[in-house]
């Protein structure tokens, strides 16, 4: 055997293997090394021992790998999967993950180099106002089928504060009544002249002061009216200061303020002890709403209310301040609140004639009032001795006495009187007693457009809503009354309630964990079909700072008496119709189930005109309903100006269900 020569050697099949692969790892590694010195981001690895790095691509990329997890892997999933990006916000993005940045801290450095949010809102950053056209049309991107929507226009700058119902001039010009009231009550627009259009903020609107500096201080630009500034400066009402408007914190009756006011009831009656016998009150003529805004502090919910007269704008300041309050008159319809809904309620200087009619407005507030609740009232023919002012108060005292009311105390201006317990003395009353009982087959929780009643709605025999629980174990605990309502269940009532209150208690643990819910600055919120309350009863147990009004749609189950039971704010409404309220007054609408189910009576583009006209610019909405009404929806979102994401349920992308949420942009002509 011949020994292998150099050339051989080199010439053999396994060298020729090596040095072809090292050609190739060389061309390779200088092909990267163009590539890299022309500007193109590589992988990050550390090069040197001097640390300097090289970046991904991938840097700055969002990819949903959620579905490449196991759900069993993570402590915490999130809830919802975003399906398409979420656009920009005034508040932090939904899709924005709480570890991109562990240190983001928002706030401005103070005098003395410390992190602070004591600072005053300015106006609406450009990039989230929008200049809006009418032209543009909205088309789906839907591969199954197309739903085009022209945008929306802007309506005139006349209509910045309208109420459709309570602004519908023709429709009270052809009122033949008015002396009690009529004007003052919803009369709609007919089908087919109602809001078609966006109603636009008044120039110069800001971004509202958050509570709980609210409660003090609005800005004039967002409320531009200073009639009660002129009227009621000096009843430590309001004043104006440069560019804001002052809330004292007074009254008419009570000029010192509120809370020396709430003291003074809660000595005169101990009992009454508010935020704990004493959850639900109903404030009749509240002016700007002080008493409701320092009652909160004493975990009080307090419905303030009154009509847009001649002090037109004193609901809507109410609620530029985050406290809760409605459009509500007490005229010729009853009040949209159940029975034995609130322990009490109070009337100071609320400028209603409570005996005309038979009484038949104190048998209003009668019926609203639960069972051993007090009616407390601060006025003039309490305390002074004019022969008028006497002769006022002797119909009172009449009047109250065959309404069985026992006057408990009457102290400086303030008389209260309690409501009887069931009904007993009603029934010991002479035969033809004036004002009688009311029917048996009477249902006192149909409010909708029903007529007031000269006669007294009877308590349940049962006793129920009497023995409500004290705050805060009512929230949790199923009413009785949960028994009496007219609900398609063949599931036990309080199962399902807890049930109800299970999935939202997860469901917004769920938001607050992925969509970071915590940062929003949510005050007033709107729960658009409310079930049993179960929404707003989770926000409380995550300790959000905010009050919902919890809307239960006429098509639905009457729940209202279960929601006013469990401590919770309540109102019955028919979405086909306006809402009783000011443009741009809530920061989050919420509704679950709702689309569905009114698609069957009216377009859905009415009642998501309606959220625009409600909703705050900068404000939210949640809508979770079922996949069919959902391409529809987002595309009149669009038309409408928001910024709409359609995503998935935790059930994943193969439910019935999605949930579309939407910011509201500002709109500038």
């Amino acid at each position: 055997m011949k020994p292998l020569i150099n050339t051989d050697f080199i010439k053999t099949p396994q060298i020729l293997k090596i040095t072809a692969f090292a050609l190739i790892s060389i061309t390779f590694f200088y092909l990267g090394k163009h590539w890299s010195n022309s500007g193109y981001q590589q992988l990050l690895f550390f090069s040197t021992p001097q640390n300097s790095i090289s970046i991904s691509p991938n840097n700055d990329k969002s990819f949903n790998i959620t579905s490449l997890i196991p759900l069993i892997q993570s402590d915490h999933p999130p809830t919802e999967q975003a399906i398409t990006p979420t656009p920009p916000s005034i508040y932090p993005p939904p899709d924005e993950s709480p570890l991109s940045n562990p240190n983001r801290t928002f706030g401005i450095i103070d005098s003395d180099g410390k992190m602070t949010d004591d600072f005053e809102v300015g106006e609406f950053d450009p990039d989230i106002a929008e200049n809006w056209g009418n032209e543009t049309g909205i088309e789906s991107a839907s591969t199954n089928f197309k739903v085009r929507v022209r945008k929306y226009e802007l309506c005139p700058g006349s209509m910045r504060e309208y109420i459709p119902c309570l602004d519908n001039v023709e429709a009270i010009k052809r009122l033949k009544l008015t002396e009690k009231g009529e004007r003052f009550e919803r009369h709609c627009p007919e089908k087919g002249k109602g809001l078609n259009c966006l109603v636009p903020p008044p120039k110069g609107y800001r971004q509202p002061i958050p509570w709980p500096r609210s409660r003090d201080e609005v800005w004039y630009s967002n409320v531009p009216h200073t009639r009660l500034v002129d009227d009621k400066g000096g009843q430590n009402w309001i004043s104006k200061e440069k560019e804001k408007f002052k809330f004292p914190g007074g009254g008419t009756q009570f000029i010192h303020g509120a809370d020396k006011y709430l003291d003074q009831i809660a000595q005169m009656v101990p009992d009454i002890t508010f935020g704990h016998h004493t959850r639900m009150i109903l404030d009749v003529g509240c002016g700007v709403a002080s008493f409701g805004a320092y009652s909160l502090s004493r975990n009080v919910m307090t419905m303030s209310i009154a009509p847009k007269d001649v002090h037109e704008n004193q609901i809507q300041f109410a609620l530029e301040r985050g406290v809760p309050a409605m459009v509500a008159a007490f005229a010729t319809h009853r009040l949209l609140y159940p029975s034995q809904a609130f322990e009490l309620i109070h009337c100071s200087r609320c400028r209603i004639n409570w005996t005309r009619d038979d009484g038949i407005l104190l048998l209003e507030v009668n019926r609203m009032l639960r069972a051993g609740g007090y009616f407390a009232w601060a006025a003039q023919p309490v305390y002074k001795h004019e022969q008028v002012l006497e002769e006022q108060w002797a119909e009172m005292l009449n009047l109250t006495t065959h309404l069985c009311w026992e006057l408990v105390k009457k102290e400086g201006y303030i008389a209260i009187w309690r409501k009887p317990l069931n009904n007993g003395c009603y029934l010991s009353r002479d035969t033809g007693a004036i004002p009688p009982l009311c029917d048996p087959d009477d249902d006192p929780d149909n409010v909708w457009y029903v007529d007031l009643k000269a006669c007294i709605s009877r308590l349940p025999e049962n006793g129920y809503g009497a023995n409500v629980p004290t705050w805060p174990s009512r929230l949790h605990t199923p009413p009785d009354r949960l028994q009496s309502i007219q609900y398609e269940s063949y599931i036990a009532r309080k199962e399902l309630l807890k049930a109800e209150s299970k999935f939202w208690s997860e469901t917004i643990a769920g938001y607050v964990r992925a969509w970071h819910w915590k940062k929003f600055k949510l005050r007033n919120v709107m729960d658009m079909k409310a079930g049993f309350g179960g929404f707003a009863a989770a926000l409380i147990d995550q300790g959000f700072d905010c009050w919902v009004l919890n809307v239960v749609p006429v098509s639905g189950s009457n729940t209202l008496p279960v929601l006013y039971d469990r401590g919770l704010l309540g109102v019955m409404h028919d979405w086909c119709e306006p809402f009783d309220t000011y443009p741009r007054t809530y920061d989050l609408l919420h509704a679950a189930g709702l689309f569905s189910v009114e698609r069957k009576r009216c377009n859905m583009s009415t009642i998501m005109l309606e959220m625009d006209r409600i909703l705050r610019p900068g404000g939210r909405v949640y809508i979770r309903d079922s996949l069919d009404v959902m391409d529809e929806l987002l595309q009149i979102a669009k038309a409408m100006g928001w910024q709409a994401t359609l995503r998935d349920t935790s059930e994943g992308p193969h439910a019935s269900y999605r949930i579309l949420t939407c910011d509201k942009r500002l709109l500038r002509p």
